[in-house]
């Protein structure tokens, strides 16, 4: 598949609320039941560390974005991020390669963890992450509801072996 990374800008905004309310609909990819407004959506994420994967039409085939963990100090090198990924584009490496992209800037900018947490009915992502050098660090058991249902998360993050 072609495809090129670039950063991710308001100018990609219904595209990836379009595929960001795909993922919600689902059901395993978020405990959010709405996407966010694209103000929403920008304020809470990095706008150094968000990608967008297109291909060769200018078409988004998915999204990579992070947001700070905690204001303190301690965590500035700390980061949460979630990748979602057009449902006609999966399993070609989209996701793969804004993984890559978000890995590269956050090791060039010092952060030394990347975070995110996982249901563990989304194998899919949960071998992906994995693969891309993501650990798990546990389950989080009955942490929220979702749609009235307990739901458990896996913990991965992934800790940067060139920063030290």
């Amino acid at each position: 598949m072609s495809l090129r990374i670039e950063p991710l800008t308001r100018a990609h905004a219904d595209e990836v609320l379009a595929i960001y309310r795909a993922g919600i609909a689902e059901g395993n990819a978020t405990f959010e039941t709405e996407a966010p407004t694209w103000e929403a959506f920008d304020a809470a994420r990095l706008p150094e560390h968000r990608f967008a994967a297109v291909d060769p039409d200018g078409k988004l085939l998915g999204w990579v974005a992070a947001s700070k963990v905690s204001d303190r100090c301690a965590y500035a090198g700390v980061v949460e991020h979630s990748v979602y990924v057009h449902p006609g584009a999966r399993g070609r490496g989209v996701a793969r390669a804004l993984l890559d992209a978000l890995i590269a800037s956050t090791e060039a900018a010092g952060i030394w963890t990347i975070q995110s947490g996982i249901f563990p009915e989304n194998t899919a992502s949960l071998a992906l992450h994995q693969r891309a050098g993501f650990r798990v660090i546990g389950t989080r058991v009955r942490i929220g509801r979702h749609h009235g249902t307990w739901r458990d998360v896996v913990l991965l993050e992934r800790r940067s072996p060139a920063i030290s």
